[in-house]
């Protein structure tokens, strides 16, 4: 089973409450920069970006900081990782984040609020 944010870019108006709404659950700081979830406008509509829970990240982690929860769901273990950054190198997706503040990588780990507060539901929370 696994849990992970389904998007659909064609529904996406590009209000980035998506954006607002990660980056306060997750650092408690209204910033673009620190969510989770990035959406960029294009010429032909909006991208969606976010983890897949593709599991890529999980192979690549020298300290096994990366595990795999019930759920599917790829959580950061804080205490084990060592801020190499592999995973963020290995992402097919580029969805797992640095940022220049912290220290720690970070990505999705399928919460739900942003599709929760997203008003055009260009986001669901599914488990397949």
């Amino acid at each position: 089973m696994k849990k992970y944010l389904k998007t659909y870019p064609e529904k996406c108006i590009a209000c980035r409450v998506c954006e607002s709404t990660c980056s306060q659950v997750y650092f408690k700081v209204d910033d673009a920069e620190k969510s989770c979830i990035r959406i960029t406008e294009l010429a032909d509509g909006n991208d969606i970006n976010v983890c897949n829970q593709c599991q890529a990240c999980v192979a690549v982690c020298p300290t096994l900081a990366l595990k795999v929860n019930p759920q599917g769901v790829v959580m950061v273990d804080k205490s084990l990782c060592i801020s190499c950054y592999m995973c963020v190198a290995a992402c097919p997706t580029k969805s797992m984040r640095r940022h220049l503040n912290g220290l720690n990588p970070f990505k999705c780990v399928s919460c739900g609020m942003c599709a929760k507060n997203c008003p055009t539901e260009a986001i669901k929370i599914v488990t397949e």
